[in-house]
């Protein structure tokens, strides 16, 4: 074997290793999903432990910029999902009916990290009833607000921000049930006003 073929073996099995370790792609830890699901954990992050404000901005599914800044003083739920996920596909009226719920004392953000184009995303939204702005995200560069502060593995995942912008909480995988998301928002809005 020569020396070249040899490096050429072993880089090939490195990439194999780090995709399955990954389980980031399609290809390893997906099944035929084609996305890792999570199981509904919901994770509460102590104000006191909380770091600064994410830095979340994008290109709307309509074309408009989004800042979740924009929102600061209301708490922000924001939404990782995309149409081909099964249990997006779930939650999504679920959440549409939370945020309809809700309506002013919160604000929804969707981030669609996988669409192949705006219009399927938007289509997809529609038809589920949301109402609420999605960040259009197949490159990944919005999610990056979320690095070194929690880590974003399964789709969907749905994080609350507090009226600062910063990660209060965090469910991975999809939501058990609408009244799971409201208390989780209703806990993060009362934080403020109880100390």
């Amino acid at each position: 074997m020569s020396r070249l073929h040899a490096v050429r073996s072993l880089a090939g099995a490195t990439l194999a290793c780090l995709l399955l370790l990954t389980g980031c792609s399609s290809l390893g830890g997906t099944g035929d999903k084609g996305y890792i699901s999570g199981n509904g954990d919901v994770r509460i992050v102590d104000e006191a432990d909380r770091s600064d404000p994410v830095t979340l901005t994008g290109e709307s599914l309509t074309g408009e910029p989004i800042d979740a800044a924009d929102y600061r003083g209301k708490v922000v739920v924001v939404n990782v999902w995309w149409s081909g996920c099964g249990p997006c596909r779930t939650e999504m009226p679920m959440l549409a009916q939370a945020s309809a719920e809700l309506g002013d004392s919160a604000q929804f953000l969707g981030i669609n990290i996988r669409d192949s184009s705006q219009s399927q995303g938007l289509a997809f939204a529609r038809d589920a009833g949301v109402e609420y702005p999605s960040i259009y995200d197949p490159n990944g560069r919005a999610m990056l607000a979320f690095s070194g502060r929690i880590s974003l593995v399964s789709t969907p995942s749905t994080v609350i921000l507090d009226p600062q912008g910063r990660v209060a909480a965090m469910i991975s995988g999809d939501i058990p049930t609408e009244r799971t998301l409201l208390d989780v928002v209703e806990d993060v809005a009362g934080e403020s006003t109880d100390g």
